[in-house]
């Protein structure tokens, strides 16, 4: 019995580990995805991840918790001192023998901690998968293809069929929605022994007309640890179908999600008639198509109807993101962060100008109190004067403020107001889904009328 690598999409375990896809998260919209590799002293540029936020090598990535923050290192650091080394080799000849007995350990080098920023490291989903990707094509983004598979009835161990893998984002999303396991020499029961039947396992038979992506979508499959679940074709639909190079292992598939520029071309090979039909003929089938254009949807439907689909409908995902937070809004929060540090209302801002008013005639009565002494008059000392006020600098008011933050809830404060993303992330399409009925054969029909006589005399 063969015993697979878990893919880290299905089971990324508790840590991350070398030769793994990591998913570097430096804020809530910008991820970069990593294939994590033990850092040498002879590929050290191979296994350094740079960023906007600083550099992060890959020694610095492995065997960490999933979740946990990891600090930018400085690199330049590492190589200016690689330099002043090399410099010290002409004069020094113990420092060449023990740079020598280094680079020949192969050790990775130790990396200082930098002030730039920090990450968090994520396992792969194909949610964060979508977002972190490298585009070759347009994207179907998560509330597209979380749309698709639901009403595909997509669910473990049901084989799918998807023509235009492009950048592989709903390639993703549909092995997790199929997995119910990897494909095995022999099955074996709680006991020990083979099961009699064969388990059904999920498949995705992804097809791809581009060379130059289907070589792409064939590396990530196997870098992902996906090769188990995901089939990649390079095919041509339109005018050689959906069939596999070995004819002895059909693809039976129960969906089909065709994201093609013509899909109408495409959907003859999707028959039950053929004999060599990539449907399963023992289930109903569904099927969705992604188009762009409207044109595309009336010349689809047409052939839908002519070809025996039903239930057709279309939708349109229009999805954006709205922000919900509190907004708060008041000179008592000056200093703070997040915060609006103005005045809320009309009160608080002429309590503000009166403040600044008694500052100014403070400040003013001093420089008279200063500039009469020095021009020698005299100024009159009476006991019975009031202490002068004190004026509170903006150093000692931003303390204050910081401090009372402390025992403050900002739940409970300012008001809720809603903001729309400015930037979406999808585009528009149209989505035309419809149902093929399983064939309806005379041998059917027959043992449909008899298990009706059969009930129809056991009521009587």
């Amino acid at each position: 019995m063969t015993i697979r690598t878990p893919s880290p999409f299905f089971a990324p375990g508790s840590a991350t580990t070398e030769n793994s896809l990591v998913i570097i998260s430096l804020k809530r919209d910008q991820q970069i995805p990593a294939l994590l590799q033990t850092p040498t002293a002879s590929k050290l540029e191979d296994t350094i991840t740079n960023t906007r936020f600083g550099s992060y090598p890959h020694s610095t990535l492995l065997n960490q918790p999933w979740g946990s923050q990891v600090v930018a290192s400085n690199v330049n650091a590492q190589s200016a001192k690689r330099g002043k080394k090399r410099k010290r080799e002409d004069n020094d000849e113990q420092d060449k023998n023990k740079d020598e007995d280094e680079d020949e350990d192969g050790a990775p080098p130790a990396f200082e901690a930098a002030a730039s920023g920090f990450a968090h490291v994520l396992p792969p989903t194909p949610e964060l998968w979508t977002v972190s990707l490298p585009h070759r094509t347009q994207v179907v983004y998560t509330p597209d293809y979380s749309f698709i598979l639901q009403k595909l009835r997509v669910r473990p161990g049901d084989s799918i069929i998807e023509a235009g893998a492009g950048s592989g984002s709903f390639t993703h999303a549909a092995a997790r929605a199929v997995f119910n396991g990897h494909r095995t020499n022999t099955t074996l029961q709680a006991n020990g022994r083979p099961t009699k039947k064969r388990k059904r396992l999920g498949q995705v038979y992804s097809f791809e007309y581009h060379e130059p992506r289907y070589q792409e979508l064939c590396k990530e499959v196997v870098e992902h640890g996906l090769d188990g679940v995901v089939t990649a074709n390079h095919r041509d639909v339109y005018a050689d179908g959906f069939t596999l190079s070995d004819p002895s292992s059909p693809i039976r598939a129960n969906a089909v999600f065709l994201d093609l520029p013509a899909p109408w071309l495409a959907l003859p090979h999707l028959s039950r008639t053929s004999p060599n039909s990539p449907l399963n003929p023992k289930t109903t089938t569904h099927i969705c198509t992604f188009s762009p254009c409207i044109e595309q949807v009336q010349r689809t439907i047409e052939k839908m109807r002519e070809l025996g689909w039903v239930e057709i409908h279309m939708f349109e995902i229009a999805h954006k993101r709205i922000d919900v937070r509190r907004e708060l809004t008041s000179l008592d929060f000056e200093g703070l962060r997040g915060v609006n540090a103005s005045a809320a209302n009309v009160d608080e801002a002429i309590a503000r100008l009166r403040e600044l008013e008694g500052k100014g005639k403070i400040w003013h009565a001093k420089d008279e109190k200063n500039g009469a002494s020095k021009s020698g008059k005299t100024v009159k000392n009476d006991s019975t004067t009031e202490p002068e006020p004190q004026i509170e600098s903006r150093k000692d008011r931003l303390a204050r403020i910081k401090e009372q933050d402390k025992d403050r809830k900002p739940w409970t404060e300012g008001r809720l107001v809603q903001r729309s993303e400015s930037e979406l992330k999808t585009h528009t399409s149209y989505l035309t889904f419809a149902v093929l009925p399983r064939a309806w054969t005379a041998d059917d029909e027959e043992k449909a009328r008899n298990s009706l006589k059969d009930v129809a005399n056991v009521k009587k």
